[in-house]
């Protein structure tokens, strides 16, 4: 900490020297005529040469010499070798750049030209100091080793990464590519969705009553009504009043908030697409999972077989498709359809499966496919025809006695969506909020509450729908091979730091 206080105190002896030479160290504005991709694209693919440029970006390199010298500017789109000579630029502007530190934003006016070695750089004529770095960045340093450049002393601490993504997004440039593949992921199904005729809507963030999934919600106060409001757990309710209201196909992509646990699948914000279309079922749904998560993968990534930790996911159609109680069957070799509690605590037991002995029965079938079925679903795989006690806004199955028809879709041994025949009986729907609420009386903090207004709006009439939620920020991390949601989210959840300076 004394030698990072000693460098920034340094730079702020080399801004008061900058200010002295009655130059602005933090300017307005600067004009570019290129980009460092542009300079290189025509300059590589176009054969130009000695053309004029006006380009700005951050200093990450510095070779400072006598009265010539060497430095490396990045912008959003790549590096660029830019040359100065005190004859070119003048003795004061020469003496500024003398100031200028690596991490400065700087523009730069000059031509382009080849050096001896070949590599394009800029003859700078004039240089304009546009912002003064007060910290030094943590540069990553490389060396070629076995014609491989080895990179050493990188800003690897993944702590310090994640409270510091500014920094990251700077000296890392993989992280960079991931956020650009990120909006291109949600860009790609938006444009899916659209295409398909569907609606993107917004619904309310902040609730009087939350519902819609399973989850402890974010509590807070609304001074005017003097009432508890909620941050939504899901979109879900609200959506499908949207449909009792006429409309037959729309969605939204949104920030979700559950007050639960963090880890490396889990963030408390994380973004979620919900899509509801009127009459259609289940089965319309993945199908249409299929057909999506095959073209975002064409879209953005240029293939169906992506690389994802030891294996490579197939994005290709068909998915696999287990039902519920086979898949437990197949993984675990018990048949645990229509068993008791008792049954199930026993089976639990026998698997090593750590339950609560007071849980409910959909705690305990939750729990044993959690642990000894879902880490095994690798490649993109539909399960099916959940069981009624954890799908409370499913509709029965039609031909099956305690079952849903729903579905979730498992990539990487991890859910990744979301499907119901969504339940449009009021009657059974008030039901299965009553039991709910019992659950959430005994103790589960996580069940769901009775959403009267809904219950309301259902009895208006909710046509046959086919719902599906798919958890963005997991689809992005399959797609670009990252292990670790929070290196997906810009921003992740972090303990406030005790001192952050």
């Amino acid at each position: 900490m004394d030698a990072l206080n000693d460098l920034r105190r340094q730079r702020l002896e080399k801004l008061e020297k900058i200010k002295e030479m009655g130059i602005n160290p933090y300017a307005y504005q600067f004009k570019r005529t290129h980009v460092a991709e542009t300079i290189h694209y025509l300059v590589e693919e176009k054969n130009e040469i000695e053309f004029d440029v006006k380009i700005a970006g951050r200093v990450m390199a510095l070779r400072k010499m006598g009265k010539a010298s060497f430095a490396h500017l990045m912008d959003q789109t790549g590096r660029i070798q830019i040359y100065l000579k005190q004859d070119q630029v003048g003795e004061a502007n020469y003496k500024l750049f003398k100031l200028i530190d690596i991490g400065d934003h700087i523009g730069i006016s000059g031509t382009v030209f080849k050096t001896k070695t070949g590599e394009i750089t800029i003859l700078v004529r004039e240089l304009t100091l546009l912002a003064k770095s007060l910290r030094p960045l943590p540069i990553v340093k490389e060396k070629v080793q076995d014609d491989e450049n080895i990179i050493y002393d990188a800003f690897a601490d993944k702590e310090m990464r994640y409270r510091q993504r500014y920094v990251d997004l700077v000296v890392n440039k993989d992280v960079k590519e991931v956020f650009v593949l990120r909006s291109k992921i949600i860009s790609s199904m938006r444009r899916f969705l659209e295409d398909k005729g569907y609606l993107e809507v917004e619904t309310p963030a902040l609730q009087p009553l939350y519902g819609g999934a399973f989850a402890r919600p974010f509590v807070t106060h609304h001074n005017a009504l003097d009432v508890p409001f909620y941050l939504r757990i899901a979109d879900e309710l609200y959506l499908k009043r949207l449909i009792v209201g006429g409309f037959e196909g729309l969605f939204e992509i949104a920030k979700d908030f559950r007050n639960e646990g963090m880890d490396k699948d889990h963030n408390p914000e994380f973004t979620m697409m919900e899509l509801y279309v009127a009459y259609e079922d289940y089965e319309f749904m993945m199908r249409l999972v299929e057909e999506m998560f095959h073209k975002i993968a064409t879209d953005v990534m240029g293939s169906t077989s992506l690389p994802f930790s030891e294996t490579e996911i197939q994005f290709k159609i068909p998915w696999k498709r287990y039902t519920y109680f086979e898949a437990i069957q197949k993984f675990t070799g018990m048949d645990l359809y229509q068993k008791d509690e008792k049954e199930l605590q026993s089976a639990a037991k026998s698997l090593h499966v750590d339950v609560d002995e007071k849980s409910n029965k959909g705690a305990f079938l939750d729990a044993i496919f959690g642990d000894c079925v879902e880490p095994k679903l690798v490649q993109p795989t539909f399960i099916t025809d959940y069981p009624i006690e954890i799908s409370p806004l499913a509709k029965k199955h039609r031909t099956q006695e305690g079952i849903t028809e729903r579905f979730e879709g498992f990539i990487g041994g991890k859910e990744i969506c979301n499907s119901f025949s969504e339940l449009n009986d009021p009657i059974d729907q008030r039901e299965r909020f009553e039991n709910q609420a019992k659950l959430k009386d005994a103790g589960d903090e996580e069940a769901m509450n009775i959403d009267e207004d809904y219950i309301r709006s259902m009895e208006y009439g909710l046509p046959p729908t086919g719902g599906l939620g798919v958890g963005v920020d997991r689809l992005v991390m399959m797609m670009t091979n990252s292990p670790s949601i929070r290196d997906v989210i810009l921003f992740p959840q972090m303990r406030p730091e005790k001192d952050s300076n």
